[in-house]
């Protein structure tokens, strides 16, 4: 699956949206070096290499798991 693959549904941010694979990986990776190392973005990454190299219900879990980091669910 591309990480050009859209979620069902965007992910709302303050501004603006995430509506790809790519545009999620993007977000975390701007994030600071330490924020990243946290387990809830670790979990997040995990997720979205999962979708990109398994596709099925893992687009799924990848967009959960980005709506858990943002919401600051461990």
């Amino acid at each position: 699956m591309p990480w050009s693959t859209p979620f069902d549904e965007p992910i709302a941010l303050r501004r603006g949206s995430l509506v790809t694979l790519q545009q999620a990986a993007d977000y975390i990776m701007k994030l600071p070096e330490d924020a990243q190392q946290e387990p809830r973005w670790q979990i997040a990454v995990e997720h979205l290499i999962n979708a990109a190299e398994t596709g099925g219900g893992w687009l799924m879990f990848a967009r959960i798991a980005m709506l858990r980091a943002l919401n600051g669910d461990d």
